[in-house]
């Protein structure tokens, strides 16, 4: 049996620090619905890029005349919420799919959901919070247009984020209601502690008769939730 071990984030060999998840799209999740997963992966990497982006525009902005809190809260979002939106709504996904774990698919919803509504507030751009978004770029075009430019790609990409999230959480939740799933599901998970069970969830992928590609047997019958071919 082969030892699962870390992979991600892949780090360079001479940093003293080790991956901290094991991620494998083919070997963890079903062939179904590895499209969906990984395109909500690449949406977390182009939310991560945004956030970079948008540092650049604040420091743009304060350059052109803007207040420098900005940029120092773009700093924090970026560091926050890169390794955060990770942790926080990708992994309840990718652990949901791979274990049929309705607790882990009402975490995804409700974090998911609430990073959603904090991206739409980003791409608006009130002043103030760090994010140069539509408000910011289009009234800053008075002072400084060339500053403006650079705010009016970050508040685009932003936009961007807030379709594409929106369209994930439909889909996501369309996939999960189509397989019988509910909240009653994932209260009887909570009530009976299975959701925190690392070692019964795992033992399924460890249960696999007959090796090559078969996928994993799973320790409790996982959902024919109905695949998305429009992720193709």
């Amino acid at each position: 049996m082969t030892e699962r071990v870390n992979n991600f984030p892949p780090l360079p060999k001479f940093i003293p620090l080790k991956p901290c998840f094991y991620q494998d799209f083919e070997e963890d999740i079903p062939a179904a619905h590895q499209q969906l997963v990984r395109r909500v992966y690449y949406l977390w990497i182009l939310y991560s890029i945004t956030l970079a982006v948008n540092l650049i525009a604040c420091l743009a902005w304060w350059i052109g005349g803007g207040s420098g809190a900005n940029f120092g809260l773009a700093f924090v979002w970026l560091i926050l919420f890169s390794p955060c939106s990770y942790v926080c709504w990708f992994r309840p996904l990718y652990k949901a799919l791979k274990t049929d774990s309705s607790f882990n698919f009402m975490a995804f919803f409700f974090i998911f959901g609430a990073q959603f509504v904090l991206v739409g507030i980003q791409a608006l751009g009130i002043s103030g919070w760090g994010a140069c978004g539509w408000i910011a770029a289009v009234m800053f075009f008075s002072s400084n247009i060339g500053a403006a430019v650079v705010m009016l790609v970050s508040a685009i990409m932003f936009t961007v984020v807030t379709v594409m999230m929106g369209v994930a959480l439909f889909r996501v939740h369309r996939m999960y209601r189509g397989g019988g799933g509910s909240f009653h599901k994932a209260q009887e998970e909570w009530s009976s502690g299975a959701w925190k069970n690392e070692r019964v969830r795992e033992a399924g992928f460890h249960a696999v008769s007959g090796a090559g590609n078969t996928l994993p047997q799973y320790p409790t019958p996982v959902q024919s939730y109905p695949s998305d071919e429009r992720w193709s």
